[in-house]
């Protein structure tokens, strides 16, 4: 089953560009290799409608698993073997788990 994880960050004040760097060039890839999770990718938000997005950096990965309740805790449990960065406020960060309902539609 195909899950997808969203991770809404924001660097500490004075350190985006530190946040960029650790996020690109570490963080995505050592996230990756030591949770055995799909594909990563950061985005940033441009635009919105409706409520309002708490934080504008986000970070979205696919994790394809049959036991979804098992991701938040494999996150948590690898967490030692990653590199961690003070440019990260880990204050503000929030994680959420969405699994497919339905199939890909394109157009």
């Amino acid at each position: 089953m195909k899950n997808i994880v969203l991770v809404l960050t924001e660097p500490t004040e004075g350190k985006q560009d530190e946040f960029d760097d650790y996020y690109e060039n570490l963080h995505l890839d050592e996230v990756l290799s030591t949770t055995g999770w799909d594909t990563a990718k950061r985005f940033e938000l441009v635009d919105e409608v409706g409520g309002k997005c708490p934080l504008k950096h986000l970070a979205l990965y696919e994790v394809e698993t049959d036991d979804p309740a098992d991701i938040i805790p494999t996150l948590n449990r690898t967490r030692s073997e990653r590199q961690q960065s003070g440019a990260l406020n880990k204050l503000t960060a929030s994680v959420w788990v969405f699994s497919e309902t339905g199939s890909l539609h394109r157009r």
